[in-house]
């Protein structure tokens, strides 16, 4: 029973200059580099018969332009007992669209809706057992964060192993933004040596 999730690549280039803020966290479990990327929406897991289901009615979804993509801060999830330290992205109409597309189609097969409201990430590292003021010293002490910007120019459906959190992810399909069709890595259930995304 696959593990599924949507979401954005994100770059070597930017993964590397996210990795930069590896280290000097007590408690954090720290996301590998090639498994970074931006979730647009959870599925958990699901059949096989749900599983392709979904990867066809994405397929079937109308071409949009690429959407520009921007990292703008360090933050945190869990507030005063913070649970994950990740780069923010700044939200834009395009971005929150597709997200939004994408939870509506997750809907008409059967899902229940996101009771989260969704906020765009990336992950950095996951805590356990640090403080709010460890959390905050550690973002003050790294200073200015520089605006990091690329251009998605398609979305895709991740497969996670059952694991807590962190990879490795596999893409099982990948949807170009403009025209063209689907690029499918394999179908549901055919067996596969584990990879990680480069």
């Amino acid at each position: 029973m696959p593990r599924l999730f949507t979401g954005l690549e994100i770059p070597p280039e930017i993964g590397a200059e996210l990795a930069l803020y590896r280290g000097g966290l007590p408690g954090a479990r720290w996301a590998d580099p090639a498994n970074y990327h931006i979730t647009l929406r959870f599925i958990g897991d699901v059949d096989h018969g749900i599983a392709r289901d979904i990867a066809s009615m994405l397929a079937e979804e109308r071409p949009r332009a690429p959407i520009r993509i921007t990292l703008d801060a360090l933050s945190t999830f869990g507030g005063s007992r913070p649970r994950a330290l990740l780069a923010r992205v700044a939200p834009t109409p395009e971005l929150t669209k597709l997200q939004a597309d994408q939870e509506r189609l997750m809907r008409r097969v059967g899902l229940e809706p996101e009771s989260r409201k969704y906020t765009p990430h990336v992950t950095l590292a996951r805590l356990r057992d640090a403080s709010a003021g460890e959390v905050a010293g550690f973002i003050a002490m790294r200073g200015h964060f520089p605006k990091l910007s690329f251009t998605a120019e398609r979305f895709v459906l991740f497969s996670a192993r059952d694991t807590v959190g962190g990879g490795p992810y596999l893409v099982e399909a990948a949807y170009p933004m403009v025209g063209g069709g689907i690029r499918v890595g394999r179908p549901f259930g055919e067996a596969r040596p584990e990879q990680r995304l480069g």
